[in-house]
């Protein structure tokens, strides 16, 4: 899909710029490393615009439409489906033949794509080829990682959710939920079941599931059927799977390429390396009241979400023994929901995440919205890079995004000799240890350990004779929490003190010795203390009450910037701390549950929670169900136990499985609705959809992303239970909004009606977000969606060209605020690095890379490749790094008159730009060329002069300026930056030359 507008973090281009890399692009100054001929050559995803089988609507000249109708599943198996993935084939192997590359493996349920050995150049030639909508590195993607949450989430009990339904073993029956994670350990007591027979079902139990030769086959609750296999593998055979895991498959082909046979600590089979998977999978569909022991330590009984689901496990995620090379490549993973879509799962879990929020465009997240078009309900881990802002993941409109939140949390409290109490979790303080001597672990380190090392518990750090009969404070990082508990037993200490230096969750893990773990607010105070001399503690079972629900620390926090600030992510918040399920007994110290914390604990609840909801309404679209959770929650709490109001957080709150059963009015909407929605951010999908303002994505929350004076949305609900609902909108501070109609009268089940919402700024603070709902109320329901607006405060091109020394160039802004401001930084004029190029050599020959730096606080960076040969074809591609990896789909600039990207208001890292010959000029067999980073920074050192007019203005907002900008003494032949900065960090770049 290529980029056509502009988004929140602005990528402009000069020359025809195919795709852009979204909003987390970020930059410096200019590094000038010697650039390397092979560093940009590797794996990559190759997505056509074509349809999968699971949208395909028709339009092939003697194949029918693929695309199931409405309340039917996708049928992989009919001729239609035989002879359009052959179409599709064809159709991927002559793209690549004609970048001369070879397709290395086909998808073509869940996504029309390839993967494929790529230089940089086939990159640029791919980008550049019709019909391809990206190219993205086969990248790493990573496991996201009352006491009970079924009991918290009032599953349970007499009047709880599951009894409504029949009783637990019934909540979810005849849905099927697929976990691609890291594959399951078959043996958990959470996943007993009766064997698979040969019989199928009789009409007394429908759902039961059989085997039928070598495949597995269960019919569903929405009348359609599922049908997977138990792949055997190491250390996995046929009869591993049951009537409760119904299906195991592994997917590792890239991985297992990648990573030598010497760093893999996993089975080449769908069984569990690592625990996540079997965590996960059983939180959301395992057994009901099942008891959990570890290590000799009754721990109450556990149960799944929807314990009546049945479970079919797709293994993407791999351990490497190191832990650098664990998690799942992009195409192993989208060949797993391939397969999970052709199988016909009714619910997709995915607690994993990527090294950045990926692109819409993304493969794995184009596959997911396929796969909702199909009629899949998709939960998934908004990520763990909490409080950062921005750091959400897994964004797009047709998945679920989940935030992590607390419960009551087990409780143990250290008394410190000085009569101060610090309460945090335990789940190994059973009775009183101490008083005992209270160190920092960096007190009693081993001769020849660093303090830094000790201070962490690593092992073989500590001195044992020092150690020996003390309770030691050890911080939290960089090694395991619960191996920190080991070294200081090996040492002899009889207790632990395990405080995090930052926001982060508090975990009931299952330590090695008693243990008690505080939060960065605690921790200052106890670490000062036990330094003092004759420090001593006490650990104590319970202590003080917090409030919860909280969203956790480590959850990661919207805004989006994939969607360009126009969707509210997270969407909601599930139980995600200290979350008590099976595990992999060998990598969990020999356990068989354990207590793990992560937004990958908390989509498994949604994911659960969707396989009940479709077990009661099993033809619900994957939205309406996204729409009940949603719109039936209750905001999370405060530190100091107020409502919150941090919808970047919580999405629309705490999900709330009884309410959600009830919702009253759902937003609904489909591939026709997020294929416009794309249009209006400006991306092209290759389906010709009109384009509609992404404000109207008929979500079951508002973003409204830039209030310029007035705005009006759009929303349409369908009834669930007819009635009269009446608009309510609260809390939107300074921002007066109208609904219209304010009443809304339905008569029947799923009757639609539409209304509007107009947004007035009044006196709010321009530039600052303001939060709200707007609530639907009727006789017995409440419907209420979160709002969120920014009231924008200029208006004015995000980038201005000029050539000249010197010379003035105008245009117009539209400011909001009064007084308006505008600052000039600049302009800037980096070294040029210089380079060479050919067409006429070997397949890394035509091109260069280099890696970039760029610097926290940078205004903008622009970079530019310009060829020493008139007529050379020069390309350039730009992508982030992250552990010195491209994390994302690049942007690739094609050949024009001037080859350069720019990127506005960036956030820092490295990037590694590759410059690209794609044909030298005529007569020459080579192409040198200079790459120049010009990067603005609030105190860069100026080559030449800039200045704007007016600097400030303090008249009437609302009114257009004409706003001129003068240069002089810039650099003729070289390109030079200014940036000019107004209020609430908004500007225009300015490209000179």
């Amino acid at each position: 899909m290529r980029l056509r507008g502009s988004s929140a973090q602005a990528v402009v281009a000069v020359g025809s710029l195919v795709a852009a890399l979204l909003p987390f692009a970020t930059h410096t100054a200019l590094a000038a490393p010697a650039g390397s001929h092979s560093a940009a050559t590797g794996r990559y995803v190759v997505t056509l615009a074509d349809q999968p089988l699971a949208t395909y609507g028709g339009g092939v000249d003697g194949i029918s439409a693929t695309r199931p109708t409405p309340h039917a599943k996708l049928d992989v198996t009919s001729e239609a489906a035989r002879q359009y993935r052959t179409h599709l084939e064809e159709q991927q192997n002559r793209v690549a033949r004609s970048a001369g590359v070879t397709a290395r493996r086909h998808y073509a349920v869940a996504t029309s794509a390839f993967s494929a050995e790529l230089s940089a150049t086939q990159v640029v030639r791919l980008k550049a080829t019709a019909g391809v909508t990206s190219v993205v590195p086969d990248t790493l993607h990573h496991t996201a990682d009352d006491r009970v949450s079924t009991d918290f989430l009032g599953l349970s009990g007499r009047k709880g959710v599951w009894s409504s339904l029949g009783g637990a073993d019934k909540a979810g029956r005849g849905v099927v939920v697929g976990d691609i994670d890291t594959g399951i350990w078959p043996e958990s007591r959470s996943l007993d079941a009766p064997a698979l027979g040969t019989k199928r079902p009789p009409a007394t139990d429908p759902y039961r599931p059989y085997r039928s030769g070598t495949a597995t086959v269960m019919h569903k609750a929405d009348g359609t059927t599922f049908t997977g296999t138990c792949q055997t593998g190491e250390r996995f055979a046929a009869d591993d799977c049951n009537q409760k895991v119904i299906s195991a498959r592994y997917f590792g082909e890239a991985w297992l390429r990648a990573v030598p046979e010497a760093n893999r600590a996993d089975y080449v089979s769908p069984r569990d390396g690592q625990g996540h998977g079997t965590h996960t999978a059983t939180t959301a569909a395992g057994n009901s009241g099942v008891r959990a022991t570890a290590a000799g330590r009754d721990l109450g009984t556990v149960s799944g979400v929807a314990p009546g689901a049945r479970i079919a496990v797709y293994k993407a995620l791999w351990e490497s023994k190191d832990g650098l090379q664990s998690g799942g490549m992009t195409s192993d993973i989208i060949a797993a929901i391939d397969q999970a879509v052709a199988d016909g799962v009714d619910v997709i879990n995915y607690s994993v995440g990527a090294l950045l929020e990926p692109s819409l465009t993304d493969p794995v997240q184009a596959a997911f919205r396929n796969a909702s078009a199909a009629g899949i309900f998709v939960s998934a881990a908004a990520g763990n890079n909490g409080p950062l802002e921005g750091s959400v993941d897994n964004t797009a409109p047709w998945v679920t995004t989940v935030a992590a939140g607390t419960m009551a949390p087990h409780k143990g409290t250290v008394v410190l000799g000085d009569g101060t109490r610090h309460t945090g979790v335990s789940t190994t303080v059973n009775r009183a240890v101490g008083p005992k001597p209270l160190v920092r672990a960096e007190q009693v380190r081993a001769a020849g350990a660093a303090a830094y090392d000790a201070s962490l518990c690593a092992e073989n750090t500590l001195d044992a004779a020092k150690t020996a009969g003390k309770i030691v404070v050890c911080d939290r990082g960089v090694n395991a929490r619960t191996a920190k508990s080991a070294e200081v037993a090996r040492a002899g200490g009889v207790g632990m003190v395990l405080v995090n230096l930052s926001a982060s969750s508090m975990d009931a893990d299952l330590h090695t010795l008693p243990t008690v773990h505080l939060d960065d607010a605690e921790a200052s105070a106890v670490r000062a203390y036990a330094a003092t001399t004759g420090a001593s503690a006490t650990l104590t079972a319970g202590g003080s009450d917090s409030p919860y629900p909280q969203v956790a620390g480590f959850s990661s926090r919207g805004p989006s910037r994939s969607n360009d600030g126009n969707l509210l992510k997270p969407d909601i918040t599930a139980p995600g701390v200290s979350i008590l399920a099976a595990v992999a007994p060998p990598t969990n110290g020999g356990h068989a549950f354990a207590y793990e914390s992560g937004t990958s604990m908390a989509t498994p609840h949604v994911s659960g929670l969707a396989a009940l909801y479709l077990g009661e309404h099993p033809t619900w679209s994957p939205m309406s169900v996204k729409s009940a959770m949603m719109t039936s929650t209750t905001p999370t709490r405060t530190a100091a136990g107020a409502a919150s109001s941090d919808l970047f957080a919580q999405g629309a709150g705490e999900v709330q499985p009884s309410a959600m059963l009830q919702p009253g009015l759902v937003y609904d909407s489909s591939e026709q609705d997020w294929l416009a929605y794309l249009e209006g951010l400006g991306i092209d999908t290759g389906t010709g959809t009109r384009a509609v303002d992404p404000a109207d994505l008929n979500y079951p929350s508002m973003t409204v992303k830039e209030v310029f004076g007035r705005r009006t949305v759009t929303r349409t609900v369908t009834a669930v239970t007819p009635g009269t609902y009446t608009a309510h909108v609260s809390s939107l501070g300074g921002i007066e909004a109208r609904v219209s109609p304010s009443k809304l009268r339905f008569t029947e089940p799923g009757q639609k009606r539409t209304f509007t919402v107009t947004f007035d700024v009044a006196d709010a603070t321009v530039g600052s977000l303001v939060t709200g709902s707007l609530t639907w109320k009727g006789a017995h329901h409440s419907v209420r969606s979160p709002i969120l607006v920014t009231p924008q405060s200029v208006r004015a091109p995000e980038r201005v060209t000029a050539t000249g020394s010197s010379g003035k160039v105008s245009f117009t802004a539209t400011s909001a605020v009064r007084p308006f401001t505008a600052t000039a930084y600049g302009p800037v004029r980096g070294e040029g690095v210089h380079g060479s190029v050919t067409s006429h050599g070997g397949p890394t020959d035509s091109e260069q890379t280099f890696t970039v730096p760029v610097a926290a606080g940078t205004k903008a960076v622009e970079f530019t490749a310009r060829p020493g040969s008139a007529g050379a074809q020069l390309a350039m591609v730009v992508w982030p790094l992250v552990n010195g990896l491209p994390a994302s789909e690049g942007h690739v600039v094609l050949p024009g008159d001037d080859t350069s990207v720019a990127f506005p208001r960036p956030r820092a890292g490295d990037y590694r730009v590759v410059v690209v010959t794609l044909g030298d000029a005529e007569g020459t067999t080579s192409t040198p060329f200079t790459l120049q980073t010009n990067s603005i920074g609030p105190r860069s050192g100026p080559a030449g002069k800039v200045s704007v007019t007016p600097a400030a203005y303090d008249g009437p907002a609302g009114v257009t300026l004409d706003v001129s900008a003068a240069w002089s003494g810039v650099a003729a032949n070289d390109r030079s930056s200014a940036w000019i900065e107004y209020p609430n960090a908004a500007g225009t770049l300015l490209s000179l030359n």
